[in-house]
């Protein structure tokens, strides 16, 4: 018998279940706490400004950039 914990050794892409924020059901809300903050944070460090009216999904794709720019999340 097979238990639900037996796995082969593939992994699987860890990014293969990360949806483009293009396709959030929730992306045309506000952001939230959390991506305010770290945005706020990352815009800091470098030295960037960040529009007021950003969705959850544009905050997505800004943290990304900044990350970037930044070098961090790497």
């Amino acid at each position: 018998m097979m238990r639900m914990t037996d796995r082969s050794n593939d992994q699987a892409d860890p990014r293969g279940a990360i949806k483009d924020p293009d396709e959030w059901v929730t992306g045309d809300e506000p952001p939230t706490a959390a991506q305010e903050s770290y945005l706020a944070t990352l815009a800091r460090e470098a030295d960037a400004t960040l529009p007021d009216d950003l969705t959850k999904a544009e905050a997505s794709k800004r943290i990304d950039e900044l990350q970037a720019e930044t070098g961090r999340g790497q």
